[in-house]
């Protein structure tokens, strides 16, 4: 058996839920790295996906004697797949956690299915490496372990957060942050370097902007920005069209800020899946003058063109893990406005982050009517701390045979 590469596969990619950020880490890793073999479910279906992905994996995954390491998302019921493959269960096994099921908001705690969290401790169990995709991932879950547990009616397992922890590392999810000059406005041009940047560059001040035109031409583009800055603003929000991103909170201060008379555009993105909660017909009728996007745009330069044009990027989630579209919107020089709490502030700063619906809406109202500030402001995130780029030697180091240790690969 040969991996893509024509080499000896030593790295097995499993992933049971091959689509967005799942698809996304497996195929950088299976372009960049060499040695790997890749076998995946389509994004479909999640819950059965968690339920029986290892059943069908250990039937169609081949008996290969080259594998050393084998690398799977949380999804999978690591546990249930060694078990049935026992050739499988000698490999370094690691396990990314791209979210995690203790701590996935439901409406009502009796609808939580207990099964899902259950698979993601007794995966941990037997892998050797535990990776998060940041911090509040992995205290979130370890902290919550002990209390899940207690669901169990009697006879519980103990201590489990501590047989655990020792085998776990925060490791960014990593992006890859494409050029957007030719789609940024010139608002935003000018707050970026003369120099060509690395793709992976954050906005620089605008005070840095060094002219070598002639003076004319400096001015013309004072102008045009000048102009650029009596728009309304342009608010974003790409995130999945699901209730634990908490769309009722976006659509609630959105409703208030037209009350007020205030002028805004808006473009509401991000994936849509069986069942869109009510409140986005809703707000599509409500607010339909101020909308300039509205839907899933499958196309990725379409998709950053929108947040290249946006002034403010904002995050009302109730789960997230870490947030790539907020990021992606940053890079794109959009200014964040997210919860404080999640994953937020281990990634923001505190001058981007809000605690009440009341902050939010207040925020919203003071940019509509100064959009500039936005349009000039230098965003205090730097972008590339979470780039394949930077964090691609650190992949490979973990895909190697030998179990690193936690001190030495923790963020």
């Amino acid at each position: 058996m040969q991996s893509e590469s024509g080499v000896s596969p030593s790295v097995l990619l499993v992933e049971a839920f091959y689509g967005g950020s799942h698809k996304q880490l497996i195929d950088l890793l299976k372009t960049h790295l060499s040695g790997c073999c890749t076998f995946t479910l389509p994004a479909k279906k999640w819950h059965w996906r968690a339920r029986t992905a290892a059943l069908h994996f250990s039937q169609t995954i081949p008996t290969c004697p080259s594998y050393r390491v084998l690398f799977s998302s949380s999804v999978l019921n690591l546990c249930e797949l060694v078990a049935l493959r026992p050739d499988l269960a000698r490999l370094k096994k690691v396990l990314y956690f791209h979210e995690n099921q203790l701590l996935y908001p439901v409406r009502k705690d009796q609808e939580r299915d207990f099964q899902y969290g259950y698979n993601q401790v007794l995966s941990c169990l037997v892998a050797d490496v535990v990776v998060f995709n940041s911090a509040f991932n992995m205290d979130s879950f370890l902290s919550s372990i002990s209390s899940f547990m207690k669901k169990i009616p009697d006879h519980r397992p103990r201590d489990l957060d501590q047989l655990i922890r020792p085998k776990c590392l925060v490791l960014y999810y990593p992006i890859q942050f494409p050029d957007v000059s030719r789609l940024l406005p010139k608002h935003k041009l000018l707050r970026r370097p003369v120099e060509p940047p690395h793709v992976d560059d954050i906005i620089t001040p605008q005070g840095e902007q060094l002219c070598h035109d002639e003076p004319q031409s400096c001015e013309r583009g004072a102008d045009e920005d000048a102009e650029g800055q009596m728009k309304p603003l342009h608010i974003v929000w790409p995130h999945r069209w699901e209730h634990d991103k908490n769309p009722e909170l976006l659509f609630s201060s959105l409703l208030k800020l037209k009350q007020k008379g205030l002028k805004f555009h808006l473009s509401v993105l991000g994936e849509t899946f069986t069942d869109v909660p009510e409140i986005f017909s809703e707000a599509r009728r409500l607010l339909d003058s101020h909308i300039l996007n509205w839907g899933f745009l499958p196309d990725k330069d379409e998709y950053l063109a929108v947040l290249c044009q946006a002034d403010v990027v904002v995050s009302t989630a109730k789960h997230e893990f870490f947030g790539v579209a907020m990021l992606e919107a940053v890079h794109c020089g959009c200014y964040p406005l997210c919860p404080k709490a999640l994953v937020y502030p281990e990634i923001f700063p505190a001058e981007y982050l809000f605690s009440t619906p009341e902050q939010l809406c207040k925020r919203l109202q003071g940019l509509c009517r100064r959009p500039d500030i936005a349009r000039r402001h230098v965003v205090k995130v730097d972008t590339s701390s979470f780039s394949w780029d930077a964090l691609k030697q650190r992949f490979i180091s973990l895909l190697q045979t030998d179990i690193p240790e936690r001190s030495a690969a923790a963020a």
